[in-house]
C-alpha cells in the first residue's frame, strides 16, 4: 500500500485525472473549484499533456469536445454558474456519443450565489441540462479518498459507454484536506474504433449530433442512445449502506451532506436509537431499487440535503409507497444543523 498524503479535494481529483490518463485539460476559472486549473496549470505539462485556460465556459466545452473526437481521455471543471453556460456544449457531446469527464463543485444559487459549497444543482446534472433526450452518468463522492477513486472510475465508464460523466461534488468537498492515497497511473489505453485520428489510410469517420431526417436518422440515433442509458441503468449503479441492517430509521443524504448525516447516526445510536444511512453514490443512475429494498423494513425515511429538495424526488419515486418520507434541507450553502438532524430524527419515537 502507498503512503497516504494530505491533499485538498480540488487537488487529489486533478492528480487523480492525470493519473487516469487524462492529458488534457481545458477550463475557465471560477470559484470554489480554482485549485483544479491550477493544479492542473503546474502538474499537466509535466505529464507530457496539456493544459489550456479559455476564454470562457462555452470555450472551454467545445474544447473538450473536439480532443473528445480524437480518442483522448478529457476533462473540464467549474463550479455552478460556469456549469449552466456549458449546457449546450454538454448536450452536443451526449448527441455524438462522446466520452469526457466534467466536473461541478457546486456553490450556493441560483445566479451568481456565494462561494459555499451547496447542493442544488442535482436536477440539472440527472435531467441532462440541455436540450433533447439523453443522460450523463452522475457519481457524487463524499470524501476526499473518494474523489480520487470516482475521478478514475468516471474515465473508465466515459470510455465504456461513450458518455459523458459528471463528478458531481461541493465546494466544502473541493476545498477540505484529507489524507488519501493515489491511485496507481494508467499504463495502456485502448484503441477507439471511432475516434477521429486523420483520413489517410482508412475509411472516413463520421462523429456528428445533427440527423435532419427525424423518421429514418434522427430516431435510430435517439433509439441507439436510448439503449445505452437502459445498459447503463441495469449495469451502474453505485452506493454506500451504514448500519441499515437493524435501523428502525433510515437517514438518505449524498456528498457532503451525508458525513452529517453519519455523524448524527453515531450519536443517535449512541442514545439507543437504531438509525441507519443510504448514501447514493451514483446520482444517475438512482440506485432507487436498492433503497426501496432497504426502507420497506423500516418506519421512517428521512432525506437531507442542502437544497430545499432535488434529490428528494428521486427518494419519492423510489419509496414513497413503501415508507413514509420526511425531508431536512437547507439552501443557499448552508448545512442542515446537526442538532437538527437528531431532532427530527428523534421525534419519529
Amino acid at each position: 500500500m502507498s503512503e497516504k498524503i494530505l491533499m485538498k479535494g480540488n487537488e487529489a481529483l486533478a492528480e487523480s485525472a492525470i493519473r487516469a490518463g487524462c492529458r488534457f485539460y481545458y477550463a475557465y476559472p471560477i470559484t470554489p473549484q480554482n485549485e483544479i486549473p491550477a493544479y492542473m496549470a503546474k502538474y499537466m505539462p509535466k505529464a507530457g499533456g496539456t493544459f489550456l485556460q479559455a476564454e470562457s465556459e462555452l470555450a472551454a466545452i467545445s474544447m473538450v469536445m473536439g480532443t473528445s473526437a480524437t480518442g483522448n481521455r478529457v476533462m473540464t471543471s467549474t463550479s455552478s454558474p460556469g456549469m449552466s453556460l456549458k449546457q449546450e456544449g454538454i448536450s452536443y457531446l451526449s448527441g455524438c456519443r462522446l466520452p469526457c469527464v466534467i466536473v461541478n463543485m457546486m456553490r450556493g444559487g441560483p445566479g451568481l450565489g456565494n462561494i459555499a459549497g451547496a447542493q442544488g444543482d442535482y436536477y440539472q446534472a440527472t435531467r441532462g441540462g440541455g436540450n433533447g433526450d439523453y443522460r450523463n452518468i452522475v457519481l457524487a463522492p463524499a470524501t476526499v479518498q473518494e474523489i480520487t477513486e470516482i475521478t478514475v472510475r468516471a474515465f473508465d465508464l466515459a470510455d465504456e459507454y461513450r458518455i459523458p460523466v459528471i463528478i458531481l461534488g461541493d465546494g466544502y468537498l473541493g476545498q477540505m484536506s484529507e489524507p488519501v492515497e493515489l491511485p496507481e497511473p494508467v499504463i495502456n489505453k485502448k484503441e477507439k474504433s471511432w475516434a477521429l485520428t486523420g483520413a489517410a489510410g482508412r475509411h472516413g469517420k463520421h462523429i456528428a449530433s445533427i440527423h435532419l431526417n427525424p423518421e429514418n436518422a434522427l430516431e435510430q440515433h435517439n433509439y441507439l442512445l436510448n439503449e445505452t442509458y437502459e445498459t447503463i441503468a441495469r449495469k451502474v449503479q453505485f452506493y454506500e449502506t451504514y448500519l441499515t441492517e437493524d435501523a428502525d430509521y433510515i437517514v438518505t443524504a449524498y456528498g457532503t451532506m451525508s458525513r452529517s448525516a453519519k455523524k448524527a447516526i453515531k450519536i443517535l445510536r449512541e442514545q439507543g436509537i437504531k438509525a441507519g444511512l443510504f448514501r447514493p453514490i451514483s446520482l444517475w443512475p438512482f440506485p432507487g431499487q436498492k433503497m426501496a429494498e432497504i426502507v420497506k423494513r423500516k418506519k421512517k425515511l428521512l432525506c437531507l440535503e442542502m437544497s430545499f429538495g432535488q434529490m428528494l424526488d428521486d427518494v419519492l419515486i423510489a419509496c414513497q409507497k413503501y415508507i413514509d418520507v420526511d425531508f431536512l434541507g437547507r439552501p443557499g450553502g448552508l448545512i442542515p444543523d446537526l442538532e437538527k438532524i437528531i431532532e427530527r430524527v428523534k421525534s419519529y419515537e
